[in-house]
């Protein structure tokens, strides 16, 4: 089994900055793809920012310019560097591992995170 634990959420005014991190542990072999998802209050879960085992990225639009998504692959961390916050940036944000292999010739399989919530207001 792989648990994923995040941390770093809180309450943060307008314009300040906050680094999410998210640790994978357990039977690990590779993690494909690691990111952070968001999801408010009657809204669909969305994608905030992926990177891969490579180091591609990928960022929503509200993220670019932003957020920034770095990766310790030793670690099985990923980490989310969020600046300039927004009230609307307000979320439960989750981590997701992505693509998780425990041995080479396993299945992969998808794990999230319980989230960590994050405040953005005065």
């Amino acid at each position: 089994q792989v648990q994923l634990v995040e941390s770093g959420g809180g309450l943060v005014q307008p314009g300040g900055s906050l680094r999410l991190s998210c640790a994978a542990s357990g039977r690990i072999f590779s993690i494909y793809a690691m990111g952070w998802y968001r999801q408010s209050p009657g809204k669909q879960r969305e994608l905030v920012a992926t990177v891969t085992v490579g180091g591609s990225t990928n960022y929503a639009d509200s993220a670019k310019g932003r957020f920034t998504i770095s990766r310790d692959n030793a670690q099985n961390t990923v980490y989310l560097q969020m600046n300039s916050l927004k009230p609307e940036d307000t979320a439960v944000y989750y981590c997701n591992a992505g693509g998780v292999r425990t041995t080479w010739y396993a299945s992969a399989i998808d794990y999230w995170g319980n989230g960590t919530p994050v405040t953005v207001s005065s």
